[in-house]
């Protein structure tokens, strides 16, 4: 009984969580003549596509230029974090214990907060304005989620292993290439998933750091969705396109993700 109550509660808080979703999908599918907040919860009539062919030429030019900011900026990163992890938790140095920390405090600064520094920064390296900065601005960013999921992964790498590389005679670069890292695929899962979507929905950077026409998507998905006179169908629309990578990367990614989540939470 008490396993039935649990299972109608989780059902009911999933039909809660996706209530949004599901106006979003049955508006934006919508023709023009359906939309109505009082009708927003009832099924289209038939499928139309006009909404989205209406908007996509608004968002085409964000989400190439979001794509061109997600992969490389998740890539890099995970595999920056990845060599900063299997250090930390297989060859330790001096200075281990506080390096470590130091890394970490970059988690809880706030974009505000170093929004102008980086801003004057930026502009005086020359950066600023296009993608190669707003890339390099995510890959410091993610650096300390990054280095957090695989070291607490890596630690529970066995030392037989690192000992047999060692004895084969692998260096420390040789021993990441050809060990950490192919048995590392959980935790780039997860930290592939986490820096893809924070750089995809990244507003603020996105916005202040680079011209009109490198802004990401969500910028002109905002330009879309705050103009006074834009339909709901048409900024339902624009929601769902905006959406599709970050979903595709879960999907492809997801079954390495909650592996790689339990193992970080289990041997960190």
């Amino acid at each position: 009984m008490t396993r039935i109550f649990r299972n109608l509660v989780l059902f009911a808080f999933a039909i809660f969580f996706l209530m949004p979703v599901y106006v979003l999908l049955v508006t934006a599918f919508k023709s023009p003549g359906e939309v109505d907040v009082v009708h927003m919860w009832t099924l289209p009539k038939s499928l139309s596509f006009d909404s989205f062919s209406l908007v996509w030429p608004k968002l085409q030019n964000g989400m190439v230029n979001s794509l061109m900011l997600a992969i490389p900026a998740s890539v890099i990163s995970s595999l920056l974090g990845a060599a900063n992890g299997f250090v930390l938790a297989k060859w330790r140095f001096p200075g281990a214990d506080v390096v470590f920390p130091v890394i970490l405090f970059g988690m809880f600064i706030p974009y505000q907060a170093v929004i102008i520094p980086m801003s004057g920064l930026m502009t005086d390296i020359g950066l600023k304005g296009g993608l190669d900065g707003l890339i390099l601005i995510h890959i410091i960013y993610g650096l300390p989620i990054t280095t957090l999921i695989f070291r607490n992964y890596y630690i529970g790498l066995s030392e037989e292993v690192i000992e047999a590389a060692r004895v084969d005679g692998a260096g420390m670069l040789r021993t990441f290439a050809y060990i950490a890292l192919p048995l590392g695929l959980p935790a780039f899962a997860v930290a592939m998933i986490w820096q893809f979507t924070s750089a995809w929905n990244d507003f603020l950077f996105g916005v202040i750091m680079t011209r009109t026409e490198f802004w990401p998507v969500t910028v002109a998905l905002n330009n879309v969705a705050g103009a006074q006179t834009v339909p709901f169908n048409q900024a339902m629309a624009s929601a769902f396109l905006a959406s599709i990578p970050t979903l595709l990367v879960y999907l492809l990614l997801g079954r390495f993700f909650m592996r790689g989540l339990m193992a970080g939470a289990l041997k960190g």
